[in-house]
Order: structure tokens, then C-alpha cells, then sequence
């Protein structure tokens, strides 16, 4: 077995969700539908992810989560104009990261709805599996 698949079946990647309230239901529905995903991933449900800075995000890194995931409610959520926005705050992210030496497949932006449960853990794998190529952040 070869070195690279047998680290990655071995690490498990942290993963930061942030959540708007309107998505957590989806993410919350996940779980009371039983449906399989990893447990190493954190929830923050918020108003919105474009409350957060770059800094938080670069910081999350530094402080160990190895990917992050935006779930927000696209166009439809309470807040005027702030999914444009905040597609902009993910590319000024991902500048910062690949100036800090962070690879950019470890944030991912996605649009997650009240009923969007199966969406979700399909949003989720793909991050987890991006990030698990790439292993812990700073390796």
C-alpha cells in the first residue's frame, strides 16, 4: 500500500461548517435522518458568514481545522445582497490562504436549504475528500 492512500485512510480531517440559521435546518435534518458523515466536523450556525473577517478564517487554519465550510442560504436568506458578497470575502479568503501557503480546496462555499439534507453530506464528502488529498494543513 502505498504511502499517500494509507495516510489518507488514516487521517480524518477537522472541518469547520458555518452555518446560516436557514441552513443549519438542512444540516440539523442530516442528522435526524440518520444519514452517515464524519463526526470530526464542527457546527457554528450564524446570522450569516459574511460576519467573519478573512482573518477568522486564516485563523481557524492556524488553530487546527484542516477545511471550512460555508453553508448558506444563497439568494434566498433574510439578509439583502449578502450572498454576493460573501462570494466575494471567499476569493479575498482564498488569496489570503494561498499567501499564508494554504491550499484553496480547503474552503468551499456551497448554498444548503431547510430540505437540503441529502445536499449537504454530498457538500461535506467532497470537502472531506479534497482535504484528506492534501492532508493535515501545513504539511
Amino acid at each position: 500500500m502505498s504511502e499517500a492512500i494509507k495516510k489518507s485512510e488514516e487521517y480524518e480531517p477537522k472541518i469547520l461548517i458555518i452555518s446560516t440559521v436557514g441552513s443549519y435546518v438542512g444540516i440539523d435534518n442530516a442528522g435526524g435522518s440518520r444519514m452517515d458523515y464524519s463526526t470530526n466536523t464542527y457546527v457554528m450556525k450564524v446570522p450569516d458568514p459574511i460576519l467573519f473577517k478573512v482573518e477568522f478564517y486564516i485563523k481557524a487554519y492556524k488553530m487546527g481545522y484542516d477545511g471550512i465550510l460555508l453553508a448558506s442560504d444563497g439568494n434566498d436568506g433574510p439578509y439583502k445582497n449578502t450572498f454576493p458578497r460573501l462570494t466575494e470575502r471567499v476569493a479575498e479568503t482564498i488569496e489570503a490562504m494561498k499567501e499564508e501557503g494554504i491550499e484553496y480546496q480547503r474552503i468551499k462555499l456551497t448554498a444548503i436549504c431547510t430540505v437540503c439534507h441529502k445536499h449537504f453530506v454530498r457538500e461535506l464528502n467532497s470537502i472531506i475528500n479534497a482535504v484528506k488529498d492534501l492532508g493535515p494543513v501545513g504539511n
